[in-house]
């Protein structure tokens, strides 16, 4: 994946790089103008000072033949030396030509008549020396006016390779205009190129997050072609989007599930009364009756008006613990009028707690437990305490019962909520008076607070206690 400030920087490297190349370009050209224009003066100037050096010499070499001085010796053989070292440095300029040669030796010769001059002065030779000299003078002028040839020929030649070098200049301006131009349009272009890139991807984004704002998930997937960090943002916005789907489907399947679960167990709850449980009180109300007078029957159908009157109320309400711990008083006086003193129920109960909230029909259902599974065989010494009591920040609800206990395979199945649905549906003919099982009464518990806790501890002979945390709450 190559990351959007890389490419920046790669394309502003480039445009740096063509532009550095086009200056150089040009300066190195500029350079061997100069260059060649430093070398044609250099070379033209040296002719001249050949030419001039050359008279010079001549005119030392005359005045020395009129009067054959020592100084005048001296100012001679310095032009000379001067001429000599022009002679090299022509040597090093002009290229091997028949006009180099020739120059080169009318210098060889004019020298060399010059010193032959000299040796006849110093001879006292008349006539050698006169001869000698108007051959020199003769060369002299050779020099001179081959100099001016060379010069005229430099000139022309300099004056052609000035129009090619315009020509070239020409040239060299046109392309950096190009080249700059091409710079400017490759740079436009991928300006536009790179922005429309950005903002094209930037626009399906906003309109696939409007479409999910507004509910509607289906829409396809946004798609970019080039690998960046808008790739990678626009891969995980469709994770996103499909996570969100996938969990709109499974909270949909669920709550219609929970709703197709409610509505059964409010109809479970509201339109029937466990026949089971209503013959046997009403036979216990009959009996009591019977043998007393009518003073314990006005209670115990007092109690089980106020019991079937609480159940069958909205199962989803809240309600406080003192309420639960009265209709568990209700339901423990009409069992204990049933079975007499085969049962006992004790109660420990902290007053200060039961003012916090807690789901309706939470510890009946857990109460009837311990009867119907516990110790309803059980034909005396049975018991059942309620106990509650503060722990720190929570209140804890303790039922115990000394009844025939459960293994702890059937412990693990009736704490697994999510063991299957049917659990949490109500039977009918097990003496429960509201339907209401175990596990329906975890799973509202844990709905109702998330920090709420139930714990079953159990052992085959030894009895069971069921424990329950709530974090303390006002009701």
């Amino acid at each position: 994946m190559i990351k959007i400030r890389t490419k920046l920087l790669i394309y502003f490297a480039t445009i740096l790089f063509l532009i550095v190349l086009l200056f150089f370009v040009r300066d190195q050209s500029n350079q061997r103008i100069m260059e060649l224009n430093n070398e044609n003066d250099a070379y033209l100037f040296l002719l001249n000072e050949i030419a001039k050096k050359t008279n010079q010499t001549f005119d030392a070499l005359q005045i020395y033949v009129n009067e054959p001085l020592q100084e005048n010796l001296s100012v001679y053989q310095e032009n000379k030396e001067q001429i000599i070292q022009l002679q090299q440095r022509f040597y090093e300029i002009e290229n091997e030509s028949i006009a180099k040669k020739n120059y080169v030796n009318l210098m060889v010769s004019f020298l060399e008549q010059t010193e032959k001059t000299v040796d006849a002065v110093d001879k006292q030779d008349i006539e050698s020396y006169s001869l000698l000299i108007n051959e020199a003078n003769k060369t002299s002028t050779y020099i001179y006016e081959e100099t001016l040839d060379l010069i005229n020929n430099e000139l022309s030649h300099y004056h052609e390779l000035s129009k090619l070098m315009g020509k070239k200049i020409s040239s060299m301006k046109k392309m950096n205009i190009t080249i700059l131009i091409g710079i400017i349009l490759l740079s436009v272009i991928f300006a536009i190129w790179f922005s429309n890139g950005i903002t094209r991807t930037i626009e399906k984004l906003t309109r696939a997050a409007q479409e999910i704002s507004a509910r509607r998930y289906t829409g396809e997937d946004v798609v970019v072609s080039r690998k960046d960090e808008l790739w990678f943002l626009t891969k995980t916005f469709n994770e996103m989007k499909r996570n969100i789907l996938e969990s709109m489907s499974e909270i949909e399947e669920k709550a219609k599930m929970a709703q197709l679960l409610k509505e059964m167990e409010l109809k479970s709850l509201q339109n029937q009364i466990n026949p089971h449980f209503l013959f046997n009180t009403l036979n216990t109300i009959s009996k009591t009756s019977f043998i007393e007078g009518a003073e314990k029957t006005s209670d115990l159908i007092a109690s089980i008006s106020a019991l079937l009157r609480y159940n069958i109320g909205s199962l989803d309400r809240q309600t406080l613990l003192k309420d639960e711990v009265d209709i568990i008083r209700e339901y423990f006086f009409i069992q204990q009028s049933r079975f007499g003193d085969r049962v006992e129920f004790i109660e420990n109960i902290d007053p200060n707690c039961l003012s916090i909230s807690i789901p309706c029909l939470t510890l009946q259902p857990i109460v009837e437990n311990a009867f119907i599974h516990g110790i309803e065989g059980m034909a005396e010494g049975a018991r059942i305490e309620l106990i509650i009591y503060e722990d720190n920040d929570f209140v804890c609800i303790e039922v115990r019962d000394n009844g025939v206990g459960m293994d702890l395979e059937t412990q693990q199945r009736l704490m697994n909520v999510d063991d299957n649905i049917e659990a949490n549906v109500p039977k009918k003919g097990t003496g429960h008076s509201t339907g209401i099982g175990m596990r329906n009464v975890i799973s509202r518990l844990s709905l109702f607070q998330k920090e709420s806790k139930v714990e079953v501890v159990s052992k085959i002979g030894e009895g069971t206690t069921v424990r329950i945390r709530l974090k303390k709450t006002n009701g």
